[in-house]
Protein backbone atom coordinates (compact mmCIF):
# COMPACT_ATOMS: atom_id res chain seq x y z
CA UNK A 1 0.00 0.00 0.00
CA UNK A 2 2.80 2.40 0.91
CA UNK A 3 4.60 1.69 -2.36
CA UNK A 4 1.40 2.21 -4.32
CA UNK A 5 0.84 5.53 -2.58
CA UNK A 6 4.41 6.65 -3.25
CA UNK A 7 4.03 5.62 -6.88
CA UNK A 8 0.83 7.66 -7.26
CA UNK A 9 2.49 10.67 -5.63
CA UNK A 10 5.50 10.32 -7.96
CA UNK A 11 3.23 10.19 -11.02
CA UNK A 12 1.32 13.25 -9.81
CA UNK A 13 4.54 15.20 -9.20
CA UNK A 14 5.81 14.24 -12.65
CA UNK A 15 2.57 15.51 -14.23
CA UNK A 16 2.77 18.77 -12.28
CA UNK A 17 6.40 19.26 -13.34
CA UNK A 18 5.52 18.62 -16.98
CA UNK A 19 2.61 21.07 -16.83
CA UNK A 20 4.80 23.74 -15.21
CA UNK A 21 7.60 23.37 -17.76
CA UNK A 22 5.15 23.30 -20.66
CA UNK A 23 3.44 26.46 -19.36
CA UNK A 24 6.80 28.23 -19.03
CA UNK A 25 7.73 27.29 -22.60
CA UNK A 26 4.34 28.52 -23.84
CA UNK A 27 4.79 31.84 -22.05
CA UNK A 28 8.27 32.44 -23.43
CA UNK A 29 7.32 31.44 -26.97
CA UNK A 30 4.15 33.54 -27.14
CA UNK A 31 5.39 36.70 -25.44
CA UNK A 32 8.80 37.20 -27.01
CA UNK A 33 6.99 39.18 -29.76
CA UNK A 34 9.58 38.35 -32.39
CA UNK A 35 6.98 37.02 -34.83
CA UNK A 36 3.21 37.13 -35.31
CA UNK A 37 1.05 34.89 -33.14
CA UNK A 38 -1.49 32.80 -35.01
CA UNK A 39 -4.85 32.52 -33.27
CA UNK A 40 -7.27 29.84 -34.40
CA UNK A 41 -10.97 30.72 -34.07
CA UNK A 42 -13.33 27.76 -33.83
CA UNK A 43 -17.07 28.58 -33.74
CA UNK A 44 -19.45 26.28 -31.86
CA UNK A 45 -23.25 26.36 -31.95
CA UNK A 46 -23.64 26.33 -28.18
CA UNK A 47 -27.45 26.38 -28.08
CA UNK A 48 -28.14 24.30 -31.19
CA UNK A 49 -30.49 26.94 -32.62
CA UNK A 50 -31.16 27.76 -36.28
CA UNK A 51 -30.36 31.44 -35.63
CA UNK A 52 -26.95 30.54 -34.26
CA UNK A 53 -26.30 28.18 -37.17
CA UNK A 54 -27.08 30.95 -39.67
CA UNK A 55 -24.83 33.39 -37.84
CA UNK A 56 -21.90 30.97 -37.74
CA UNK A 57 -22.34 30.30 -41.46
CA UNK A 58 -22.02 34.05 -42.11
CA UNK A 59 -18.70 34.42 -40.25
CA UNK A 60 -15.45 35.20 -42.04
CA UNK A 61 -11.96 36.22 -41.00
CA UNK A 62 -12.94 39.82 -41.76
CA UNK A 63 -15.04 39.73 -38.59
CA UNK A 64 -11.81 39.63 -36.56
CA UNK A 65 -9.80 42.27 -38.44
CA UNK A 66 -10.83 44.97 -35.96
CA UNK A 67 -9.18 43.04 -33.11
CA UNK A 68 -6.01 42.61 -35.18
CA UNK A 69 -5.92 46.35 -35.88
CA UNK A 70 -6.59 47.22 -32.25
CA UNK A 71 -3.73 44.99 -31.06
CA UNK A 72 -1.42 46.51 -33.65
CA UNK A 73 -2.24 50.05 -32.48
CA UNK A 74 -2.08 49.24 -28.77
CA UNK A 75 1.20 47.34 -29.02
CA UNK A 76 2.74 50.22 -30.99
CA UNK A 77 1.97 52.53 -28.04
CA UNK A 78 4.29 50.33 -25.97
CA UNK A 79 7.11 50.26 -28.50
CA UNK A 80 6.38 46.98 -30.29
CA UNK A 81 7.60 47.32 -33.87
CA UNK A 82 6.03 44.10 -35.16
CA UNK A 83 3.64 45.13 -37.94
CA UNK A 84 1.10 42.40 -37.25
CA UNK A 85 1.51 40.98 -33.72
CA UNK A 86 -1.58 38.74 -33.93
CA UNK A 87 -3.26 37.08 -36.90
CA UNK A 88 -6.65 35.36 -36.69
CA UNK A 89 -7.58 32.34 -38.77
CA UNK A 90 -11.11 30.96 -38.87
CA UNK A 91 -11.47 27.23 -38.47
CA UNK A 92 -14.39 25.00 -39.35
CA UNK A 93 -17.41 24.90 -37.07
CA UNK A 94 -16.93 22.45 -34.21
CA UNK A 95 -19.81 20.07 -33.48
CA UNK A 96 -18.39 18.77 -30.20
CA UNK A 97 -18.42 20.89 -27.06
CA UNK A 98 -15.31 21.29 -24.89
CA UNK A 99 -15.31 19.75 -21.40
CA UNK A 100 -16.94 21.99 -18.82
CA UNK A 101 -15.07 23.11 -15.70
CA UNK A 102 -16.14 21.19 -12.58
CA UNK A 103 -18.27 22.93 -9.95
CA UNK A 104 -16.60 23.52 -6.59
CA UNK A 105 -13.69 21.27 -7.48
CA UNK A 106 -10.50 21.25 -5.50
CA UNK A 107 -7.11 21.88 -7.02
CA UNK A 108 -6.76 18.27 -8.18
CA UNK A 109 -10.13 18.28 -9.94
CA UNK A 110 -9.35 21.62 -11.54
CA UNK A 111 -5.96 20.35 -12.72
CA UNK A 112 -7.55 17.24 -14.23
CA UNK A 113 -10.13 19.37 -16.05
CA UNK A 114 -7.39 21.71 -17.32
CA UNK A 115 -5.48 18.75 -18.74
CA UNK A 116 -8.68 17.35 -20.28
CA UNK A 117 -9.44 20.69 -21.95
CA UNK A 118 -5.91 20.94 -23.34
CA UNK A 119 -6.14 17.40 -24.69
CA UNK A 120 -9.53 18.15 -26.24
CA UNK A 121 -8.19 21.34 -27.85
CA UNK A 122 -5.18 19.47 -29.25
CA UNK A 123 -7.57 17.16 -31.09
CA UNK A 124 -9.74 19.99 -32.49
CA UNK A 125 -7.33 22.73 -33.48
CA UNK A 126 -6.27 22.02 -37.07
CA UNK A 127 -7.19 24.85 -39.43
CA UNK A 128 -8.27 24.21 -43.06
CA UNK A 129 -4.81 25.32 -44.21
CA UNK A 130 -3.19 22.67 -41.99
CA UNK A 131 -1.71 25.41 -39.79
CA UNK A 132 -1.37 24.65 -36.09
CA UNK A 133 -2.13 27.93 -34.32
CA UNK A 134 -0.23 29.22 -31.31
CA UNK A 135 -3.49 29.97 -29.46
CA UNK A 136 -6.88 28.27 -29.78
CA UNK A 137 -10.12 30.15 -29.03
CA UNK A 138 -13.35 28.16 -29.10
CA UNK A 139 -16.23 30.62 -29.49
CA UNK A 140 -19.49 29.38 -27.99
CA UNK A 141 -22.23 31.23 -29.89
CA UNK A 142 -25.70 31.77 -28.38
CA UNK A 143 -28.90 33.29 -29.76
CA UNK A 144 -29.43 36.48 -27.67
CA UNK A 145 -33.21 36.07 -27.89
CA UNK A 146 -33.07 32.88 -25.84
CA UNK A 147 -29.80 33.55 -23.98
CA UNK A 148 -29.74 37.25 -23.05
CA UNK A 149 -27.11 36.58 -20.36
CA UNK A 150 -24.08 34.40 -20.93
CA UNK A 151 -21.90 32.36 -18.63
CA UNK A 152 -18.33 33.18 -17.69
CA UNK A 153 -15.71 32.84 -20.42
CA UNK A 154 -12.18 31.66 -19.75
CA UNK A 155 -8.75 32.06 -21.26
CA UNK A 156 -5.95 29.81 -20.01
CA UNK A 157 -2.28 30.61 -20.33
CA UNK A 158 -1.50 26.98 -19.53
CA UNK A 159 -2.32 25.35 -22.84
CA UNK A 160 -2.99 28.62 -24.70
CA UNK A 161 -6.68 27.87 -25.03
CA UNK A 162 -9.86 29.86 -24.45
CA UNK A 163 -13.55 28.99 -24.30
CA UNK A 164 -15.45 32.20 -25.01
CA UNK A 165 -19.20 32.77 -24.68
CA UNK A 166 -20.50 35.20 -27.31
CA UNK A 167 -23.73 36.23 -29.01
CA UNK A 168 -24.92 35.08 -32.43
CA UNK A 169 -26.16 38.44 -33.71
CA UNK A 170 -24.57 41.32 -35.61
CA UNK A 171 -25.80 43.91 -33.12
CA UNK A 172 -23.57 42.31 -30.47
CA UNK A 173 -20.54 41.89 -32.75
CA UNK A 174 -18.77 44.83 -31.09
CA UNK A 175 -19.16 43.52 -27.55
CA UNK A 176 -18.13 40.07 -28.80
CA UNK A 177 -14.85 41.57 -29.97
CA UNK A 178 -14.21 42.98 -26.50
CA UNK A 179 -14.77 39.58 -24.88
CA UNK A 180 -12.59 37.78 -27.43
CA UNK A 181 -9.73 40.27 -26.92
CA UNK A 182 -10.07 40.00 -23.12
CA UNK A 183 -9.82 36.21 -23.14
CA UNK A 184 -7.02 36.27 -25.72
CA UNK A 185 -4.95 38.44 -23.39
CA UNK A 186 -5.65 35.99 -20.56
CA UNK A 187 -3.95 33.27 -22.63
CA UNK A 188 -0.92 35.57 -22.89
CA UNK A 189 -0.69 36.04 -19.13
CA UNK A 190 -2.86 39.10 -18.45
CA UNK A 191 -4.89 39.07 -15.23
CA UNK A 192 -8.38 40.40 -14.49
CA UNK A 193 -8.43 43.93 -13.09
CA UNK A 194 -11.92 44.25 -11.68
CA UNK A 195 -13.62 43.42 -8.41
CA UNK A 196 -15.39 40.06 -8.96
CA UNK A 197 -18.01 40.98 -6.35
CA UNK A 198 -19.13 44.15 -8.15
CA UNK A 199 -17.57 43.89 -11.64
CA UNK A 200 -16.24 47.42 -11.08
CA UNK A 201 -12.74 48.13 -12.47
CA UNK A 202 -10.02 48.31 -9.81
CA UNK A 203 -8.05 51.51 -9.50
CA UNK A 204 -5.37 52.06 -10.65
CA UNK A 205 -4.61 48.96 -12.74
CA UNK A 206 -8.15 48.52 -14.10
CA UNK A 207 -8.37 52.08 -15.43
CA UNK A 208 -7.27 53.11 -18.91
CA UNK A 209 -6.21 56.55 -17.58
CA UNK A 210 -5.49 55.95 -13.88
CA UNK A 211 -4.02 59.43 -13.28
CA UNK A 212 -6.81 61.42 -14.96
CA UNK A 213 -7.96 64.58 -13.17
CA UNK A 214 -10.80 64.34 -12.45
CA UNK A 215 -10.67 60.55 -12.30
CA UNK A 216 -14.32 60.18 -13.32
CA UNK A 217 -15.91 59.81 -15.78
CA UNK A 218 -13.53 57.93 -18.09
CA UNK A 219 -14.16 57.56 -21.82
CA UNK A 220 -12.62 54.14 -22.40
CA UNK A 221 -12.13 50.87 -20.52
CA UNK A 222 -8.90 49.11 -19.65
CA UNK A 223 -9.35 45.82 -21.51
CA UNK A 224 -8.79 43.62 -18.44
CA UNK A 225 -10.78 45.99 -16.22
CA UNK A 226 -13.67 45.22 -18.52
CA UNK A 227 -15.79 48.34 -18.07
CA UNK A 228 -15.66 52.11 -18.57
CA UNK A 229 -15.57 53.74 -15.11
CA UNK A 230 -18.15 56.53 -14.79
CA UNK A 231 -18.17 56.94 -11.01
CA UNK A 232 -16.86 54.99 -8.00
CA UNK A 233 -19.93 52.72 -8.21
CA UNK A 234 -21.00 52.91 -11.86
CA UNK A 235 -19.41 51.72 -15.09
CA UNK A 236 -20.47 51.01 -18.67
CA UNK A 237 -19.80 47.93 -20.76
CA UNK A 238 -17.80 48.98 -23.86
CA UNK A 239 -19.80 48.48 -27.05
CA UNK A 240 -16.75 47.75 -29.20
CA UNK A 241 -13.02 47.17 -29.04
CA UNK A 242 -12.30 50.79 -29.98
CA UNK A 243 -13.56 51.89 -26.56
CA UNK A 244 -10.85 49.91 -24.76
CA UNK A 245 -7.13 50.31 -24.11
CA UNK A 246 -4.31 48.10 -22.83
CA UNK A 247 -3.11 49.54 -19.53
CA UNK A 248 0.52 49.59 -18.45
CA UNK A 249 0.17 46.70 -15.97
CA UNK A 250 -1.51 44.51 -18.59
CA UNK A 251 1.16 45.46 -21.13
CA UNK A 252 3.82 44.43 -18.61
CA UNK A 253 2.11 41.09 -17.94
CA UNK A 254 2.17 40.22 -21.65
CA UNK A 255 5.74 41.54 -21.93
CA UNK A 256 5.35 44.41 -24.37
CA UNK A 257 8.70 46.20 -24.78
CA UNK A 258 8.41 49.58 -23.06
CA UNK A 259 7.20 47.98 -19.83
CA UNK A 260 10.43 46.02 -19.33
Amino acid sequence: MLLNRKFRVAILLAILAWVALDALADRLNTTDWNHPLWVGIYPINADGSAQTARYIASLSEDDFLAIEGWLRAESARYGLTLDQPVRFRLGAEETEHPPLPPRDAGWFGTMCWSLALRHWADEHDVLPSGLRPNIRLFLMYHDPETHPRLGHSLGMQKGLVGVVNVFAHRRQAGSNRVVVAHELLHTLGASDKYDPATNQPRHPDGFAVPDAVPLYPQDVAEIMGGRIPKSPRESDIPTDIGFTRVGRITASEIRWPETH
